[in-house]
């Protein structure tokens, strides 16, 4: 086991390095730069002191000689300052990250919560009533946008309930648990609807197949009860597969809150880097994506990981 998280620890180098060049040759494809957006909004300086700050920057080199720059101070721990704010773009990141992942694993939790069980039954009553309910809750969850989803949300609550979520001030957990937990659980139940519809149709297929293997009709015939049958013996089979789509899902949604986190004002990862997008903020659009790219990989190890858990029959080749 060691030696196998090993290597996949070693395959993070190239994976992280491809991001990081596809990323910064993307970035530098939009025309103009950073120090022309911010001179365009809020300074007129010369053309000897733009030179200057382009210089200090090192926004006037080519961009492979910027590229190799910002890669040798990445492997020292520098990922580099934002050109808007001239600070280290790296504490920045670890300063909104907390609020992503609590956002994530909260959402997480909501798609486990609903589908599981959801796909579950599904399964064992299949073409019943409750079974077309959660293939109809499927189809659904996966059909709504989440800008849609969260936008229907605030309008429901402000219209009719006269509850507001939080358009700003975000408290933390450790601060205030209980406000905090007011102010994610929509977007949470916006971004676990998506994840849970995935979950529950992938619990529902693994668990067809599964209930239709020998060793299950075995179980039965043993005069086991059919709770002990699914539960023990069905369910911790098929959750291979949804160990997997919740792992794929986990990073996508890192990645993938900043639709929500602008929606409901929270200032997380995703809403970071859209304002550095917006900002032509290079560096911080860089380590932000990189960032995102390694806790994307890192999940998906330990959802490997989990397989051997889950089912001990799985072996890793030392």
């Amino acid at each position: 086991m060691q030696r196998y998280i090993a290597r996949r620890l070693i395959i993070l180098i190239p994976t992280l390095l491809g991001v990081s060049i596809v990323t910064f040759a993307l970035i530098h494809l939009i025309p103009g730069d950073a120090l022309d957006a911010l001179i365009g909004t809020q300074y007129a300086l010369t053309e000897a002191q733009a030179a200057a700050l382009r210089s200090y920057f090192g926004i006037d080199k080519p961009l492979h000689e910027q590229y190799w720059v910002w890669l040798t101070s990445a492997l020292q721990g520098d990922m580099g300052y934002s050109i808007r704010t001239g600070k280290p773009v790296l504490p920045q990141i670890l300063a909104h990250y907390p609020l992503t992942l609590e956002l994530t694993l909260l959402a997480t939790v909501v798609a486990i919560c609903i589908g599981l069980p959801i796909g579950m039954l599904s399964a064992v009553r299949t073409n019943s009533a409750l079974d077309l309910f959660g293939r109809f809750f499927a189809l659904l969850g996966l059909s709504l946008p989440n800008f849609w989803l969260g936008t229907l949300i605030i309008l429901v609550l402000s219209l009719y309930f006269r509850w507001l979520p939080n358009t700003g001030g975000y408290v933390d957990f450790f601060e205030d648990p209980l406000t905090n937990l007011k102010q994610l659980i929509f977007p949470a139940l916006t971004l676990g609807t998506a994840m849970a519809a995935a979950v529950m149709r992938m619990t529902r297929s693994a668990m067809l197949e599964v209930l239709g293997q020998d060793y299950v009709r075995t179980a039965r015939s043993k005069g086991l009860s059919e709770w002990i049958v699914i539960s023990g013996h069905s369910l911790r089979n098929a959750l291979i597969p949804v160990i997997t789509i919740v792992a794929i899902q986990m990073g996508y949604l890192l990645g993938g809150t900043v639709i929500v986190e602008e929606i409901f004002s929270l200032p997380g990862v995703g809403r970071l880097t859209l304002n550095a997008i917006y900002q032509r903020d290079y560096a911080m659009v860089q380590a932000a994506i990189l960032f995102i790219a390694f806790n994307f990989v890192v999940i998906n190890l330990l959802a490997d990981v989990a397989y051997g858990f889950t089912n001990p029959t799985i072996r890793y080749k030392e």
